[in-house]
């Protein structure tokens, strides 16, 4: 199969590399000129320098795979490529946009007859090597057309990937992904952060990583990755206490809000990934400055 793929940066490349490996035809576009030379020499990807040409060389139907950043960026795109696609293009949205806009774009899109799939994609820097989760939000015969795209990009044909609702549902069943993974990733970070100011046991954190990796119900990928992690610098020196976010975990939240769901653990990793940014908080300083009101406490000076 043929497949166009806009957008060359680290994940759109990883993906082209992906599935040219599983035998399909990947030609490639993107509006710099760097992220088109960085494909070709890493992957020797097939790249154009505009739109037109790209969707000239290749068949029809045609099918296009979008990796760019979410919102105006994804609008742009569908801007540029609306009066260059036919009536039977099909166009998959890969990165991590909302998923009302993605019911909008699959709204606009079948006005000119073109299949629009919303596909959250999870995997990070390591698809390219260990394959991607996949969940696709769209019409069923556009999803099982392009079965073969998707076969090839997740970890094996038959698992990590599928067809998940209507429009929509792909970006938001990752949107809920996401932020489960927000809640996770605080677990552990709080857990290791309690074992290391617990200096009188002088707990070795690599080896304690290592254990629970085999047999422990906490087990996970994000768990090897902690490994790897603390054994390169076990101090963690160097890493700043900044954590940002991609917005997802803030829709999952709203979302939650929205339908009366009690959601927490990821409210809170949420708010504690905001709270990193903090390098002078003024909260922290008014809770000071009761305290010292009404008890006579004191204050410490900053």
């Amino acid at each position: 199969m043929d497949i166009g793929m806009i957008g060359l940066g680290r994940m759109g490349a990883n993906m082209a590399a992906r599935l040219q490996r599983g035998g399909h035809r990947v030609a490639g576009f993107d509006p710099g000129a760097a992220a088109r030379e960085k494909a070709r020499q890493a992957h020797g990807l097939e790249t154009f320098d505009a739109l037109a040409a790209l969707l000239a060389a290749l068949p029809s139907p045609r099918t296009l795979w979008l990796m760019v950043p979410a919102g105006a960026a994804v609008d742009a795109s569908l801007e540029a490529l609306l009066p260059l696609l036919q009536s039977g293009d099909a166009l998959v949205d890969g990165g991590n946009s909302n998923y009302r806009d993605s019911q909008r774009r699959a709204a606009q899109c079948a006005e000119s007859g073109v299949h629009f799939l919303d596909c959250g994609t999870s995997g990070g820097v390591w698809g390219l090597q260990e394959g991607y989760s996949l969940m696709v939000g769209g019409d069923a015969d556009a999803c099982e057309r392009l079965r073969p795209l998707f076969e090839a990009l997740a970890p094996a044909p038959d698992r990590g990937w599928g067809r998940v609702g209507p429009s929509g549902a792909g970006h938001f069943a990752k949107m809920v992904h996401n932020g489960i993974e927000y809640g996770m990733m605080q677990a552990y970070a709080e857990g290791f952060a309690i074992m290391q100011r617990k200096e009188a046991l002088a707990l070795d954190l690599p080896q304690v990583a290592e254990i629970w990796r085999h047999g422990s119900v906490v087990r996970s990928w994000l768990l090897d990755l902690a490994t790897d992690a603390l054994r390169d610098n076990p101090s963690l020196e160097g890493i700043a206490p900044y954590v940002p976010d991609s917005g997802e975990g803030r829709w999952t939240v709203a979302e939650a809000i929205e339908l009366d769901v009690a959601a927490p653990v990821i409210t809170l990793s949420l708010l504690e990934r905001l709270r990193s940014r903090e390098d002078d908080s003024f909260a922290d300083k008014m809770l000071a400055a009761l305290r010292d009101r009404f008890g006579g406490h004191g204050v410490q000076r900053g």
